[in-house]
């Protein structure tokens, strides 16, 4: 019954997660910024393996998805840093978001809740030729506060995944366990069928 409402939850979970980096995603293709883009596009690969083997009970499979996890947790945890500006980290390098392929920038800086978006012109000497000079104004919530709950969110889930993951591994476990104990697939326990000889009966007569 544990491992049974344990797999329920950890996939009504899963599900979650799918959904939410999947809307992650979305917003990280419009803003161009490849490094999440990439772990994202992982992220999702093992939530489907963690998926299948919580249906299928494979072990192997949860275990790997319990430790990918920690380092998710990790990377959203960065993330986090990054747009606090905390340390030497800085929102505004592009290496770190775009490999510096692309100027990077959060599609929240531009479409936030209320943000008014003004084209600059002239366009400052310093400011690439190919991209346009804006101001942003009014923005209820500024971006960097948006993608730190994002992160927040992630984190949250992930650390109930990894706690029912453990859970699910831990009555797995239990389960072969007993099951050994009690002779299951234990080679010394197990005895196959033995060979009966069979008597033919005689029939007895008595003499008077």
């Amino acid at each position: 019954m544990g491992v049974c409402s344990g797999r329920c939850t950890l996939l009504g979970i899963c599900g979650i997660q799918l959904a939410c980096i999947l809307e992650r995603q979305i917003f990280d293709f419009l803003g161009y910024q490849w490094a999440p883009i990439l772990v994202n596009f992982f992220h999702i690969i093992v939530v489907i393996f963690g998926i299948f083997g919580t249906i299928q009970c494979r072990t192997r499979y949860i275990t790997a998805y319990a430790v990918w996890l920690v380092l998710w947790v990790s990377w959203n945890v960065f993330i986090i840093c990054f747009y606090l500006e905390a340390g030497y980290l800085s929102k505004e390098r592009d290496l770190i978001m775009t490999f510096n392929v692309s100027m990077h920038r959060s599609w929240w800086m531009e479409n936030g809740p209320g943000c008014m978006v003004t084209g600059v012109t002239p366009a400052p000497d310093w400011a690439p030729e190919d991209h346009r000079y804006i101001s942003i104004s009014d923005c209820f919530l500024e971006y960097q506060y948006i993608e730190v709950a994002h992160s927040s969110l992630q984190i949250f889930f992930a650390l109930a995944g990894f706690i029912y993951a453990c859970y699910i591994l831990k009555c797995i476990s239990e389960e072969e366990d007993s099951f050994d104990f009690i002779g299951g697939f234990d080679s010394y326990g197990y005895q196959g069928p033995q060979k009966t000889s069979h008597l033919q009966l005689q029939p007895m007569y008595m003499s008077k």
